[in-house]
């Protein structure tokens, strides 16, 4: 199967994209053409790939070049962003959304007449779990994933310097957005976090190992709770998230949900660094739910058969 597989916006090695998606259909045989911001992100792209440049959220008729480029010869198209289902090629192969964002009843249900839909229902979301990570500790903090002003940065930093007395450092893991770079190179500057840009994903869930907690600070724009949580948990550590991903901390019972504000962020964060056991347990159980329903490689060949499937390949062809 030759599969072109899209974004816009996304950074190139997001984790669900490169890591988990394209990695599994690659691992399988199949052939990938990948059209994403490398030159925005300043990515090279990885061996094995044939890559297309695109222009982050490039304007329509930019991205509708791109994608005809990529699918030329493609069995299936997959996309990361519903933007890039207005700027389709009129010649395409049979198209997937992967929906990560909250969209409407009605723009879905369109969609779902025309292509086909990747939701947490047909592909859940997943991580690399550690077959053993270190027990949580109690001088630092993490954060993984891309830092923007919805996700936080201003109640990340004003947390940072909160901790700051209490002898707790925070790590702020993966690429930010432009307009919130230079509030976080003030914040490094003056010591009150450690920004490490971005960083290849399976070496940032090492990085976090033995943090104190896992903060996830999302606003309710993705469907279901973030990828980060599942990161955390695979990696035992306590979670800290506010309310959008309430439904799975509490139905696990691995953290605390708190509002988007920094003294609740505060109490959080200070009663598991006084409460070891606690912090043990949460993380204990976090980490076994991980390991029992959201290990990646226990679900990438259903991904890779679901891709399958849907391409536009005779039934003899979809053998590698």
């Amino acid at each position: 199967m030759r599969a072109c597989v899209a974004t816009t916006v996304h950074h190139p090695e997001d984790a669900r994209i490169m890591h988990r998606q394209i990695r599994a259909l690659l691992d399988a045989g199949h052939e990938v053409t990948y059209v994403a911001p490398f030159t925005y992100y300043n990515v090279t792209p990885a061996v094995g790939l044939t890559a297309v440049d695109v222009a982050r959220q490039a304007p329509y008729g930019k991205a509708r070049a791109a994608l005809r480029r990529g699918v030329r010869d493609a069995d299936l198209l997959i996309v990361h962003d519903h933007r890039l289902l207005r700027a389709l090629p009129h010649r395409r192969p049979p198209v997937v959304w992967d929906v990560r964002e909250d969209v409407s009843p009605r723009r879905r249900a369109r969609a779902e007449r025309r292509h086909h839909v990747i939701t947490s229902a047909e592909v859940p979301e997943a991580t690399l779990v550690s077959p053993s990570p270190p027990p949580p500790g109690d001088t630092r903090v993490v954060h993984i994933g891309r830092l923007s002003a919805e996700r936080g940065v201003a109640e990340l930093i004003a947390l940072a310097e909160r901790l700051a007395p209490h002898g707790i450092r925070m790590d702020l893991i993966g690429a930010a957005d432009r307009d919130v770079r230079p509030l976080l190179r003030d914040a490094q500057r003056v010591g009150l976090l450690d920004w490490f840009g971005y960083v290849p994903n399976r070496h940032a869930l090492r990085m976090s190992e033995g943090a104190l907690a896992g903060l996830s600070l999302a606003a309710d724009t993705v469907t279901g709770p973030p990828t980060k949580i599942l990161d955390y948990m695979g990696r035992g550590l306590p979670v800290i998230a506010t309310p959008q991903a309430a439904p799975l901390v509490r139905a696990v019972g691995c953290g605390l949900v708190v509002p988007r504000d920094v003294d609740a962020l505060l109490d959080a964060v200070l009663d598991l660094k006084e409460d070891p056991v606690r912090r043990a347990d949460l993380g204990a159980v976090g980490h076994a739910e991980a390991r029992l329903r959201h290990h990646w490689p226990d679900r990438a060949a259903d991904f890779v058969k679901l891709t399958e499937s849907w391409a536009a390949l005779p039934e003899h062809a979809l053998a590698v």
